[in-house]
């Protein structure tokens, strides 16, 4: 996974699979990109500094958590 921010034009892009995007939406700014086979490859971000109260990059707090869930008994 790679996370991009571009002050200059405002947008983060969260990347999960590098791969041709063949389909995206767009709901209230927020950009989810497809894969082939209906994974999200992408989730794009438009307008950051003004859905968040401080400057992106400040805000940044990335916590990875390399525990695997556990499987639930039905």
């Amino acid at each position: 996974m790679k996370i991009e921010y571009d002050p200059k034009h405002d947008i983060m892009n969260i990347v999960f699979i590098d791969e041709k995007i063949v389909e995206s939406n767009e709901v209230d700014g927020i950009i989810i990109d497809y894969t082939n086979d209906k994974r999200i490859a992408s989730i794009e971000i438009l307008d950051v500094a003004k859905r968040i109260k401080t400057d992106p990059l400040e805000a940044m707090n990335i916590v990875i958590m390399k525990e695997k869930a556990e499987e639930i008994a039905v």
